[in-house]
């Protein structure tokens, strides 16, 4: 148990079929001529972290790659067993929203927009349309060669925003970008003047008849004297 310290294992990313052909391995002058130099190692190995970058992406990049963990063994550099784990590629991930079922007019909404992805030297930058306001951003290392990504937009809606729709959209490093949207509603503030108005004239109307009921008696008393 427990992990293993990055002097005593080596990583070594190759092509599928052909494993003596490397796109990244720690003695450089064995990686293949058009990955030199653009294929790094971000994960740390005795973490169970196999990040691998590259950058400067071209045409022939398409893969797919396989990753070779070799546990050295002597000072010579002989390694044992061959492990391996494979990697698919796929499309860049969609963002994730995360926000209440309704807005209320007038009072502050919060809208979250997250991405998980690997490339910590690159973070996807996200950014929204649709609608303005206050937008925090965080990053968060969430383990095992993961990290999150968030944007916060804040803003007031307003009647108009009803069944408008928002957008966040990510973009990675590559100029690669995925989106999510979800359209807003808005729960409208009653509005009490139809109540007010008359409750005040009738208030207004009953202190006027209050006093006439009172004056009136003294006014007849005063005929009968």
């Amino acid at each position: 148990g427990g992990n293993l310290p990055s002097s005593s294992v080596r990583g070594i990313w190759h092509r599928r079929d052909k494993r003596d052909e490397y796109i990244y391995h720690n003695n450089h002058t064995r990686v293949l001529d058009n990955f030199k130099g653009r294929t790094q190692m971000l994960g740390h190995l005795g973490q169970d972290n196999c990040t691998l970058e590259i950058v400067d992406i071209r045409d022939h990049d398409n893969g797919p790659f396989c990753f070779r963990i070799e546990r050295i063994r002597t000072e010579d550099n002989k390694p044992t067993k061959d492990k391996f784990s494979f990697v698919e590629e796929s499309d860049a991930p969609a963002p994730t929203l995360n926000h209440p079922p309704t807005a209320i007019e007038g009072q502050p909404y919060t809208v979250t927009c997250s991405i998980i992805h690997t490339c910590p030297s690159h973070w996807p930058e996200l950014s929204w349309t649709g609608r303005i306001g206050e937008i925090r951003e965080d990053h968060k290392d969430i383990r095992s060669g993961n990290w999150e990504t968030q944007s916060i937009l804040t803003f007031v809606p307003e009647e108009k925003d009803d069944h408008s729709e928002i957008t966040c959209t990510a973009e990675f490093f590559g100029r690669k970008t995925s989106s999510k949207t979800f359209q807003l509603y808005i729960k409208r503030t009653e509005n009490y003047n139809h109540i007010i108005i008359p409750t005040v004239v009738a208030i207004g109307t009953a202190v006027i008849v209050g006093l006439l009921c009172i004056f009136m008696p003294t006014k007849n008393t005063n005929l009968q004297n």
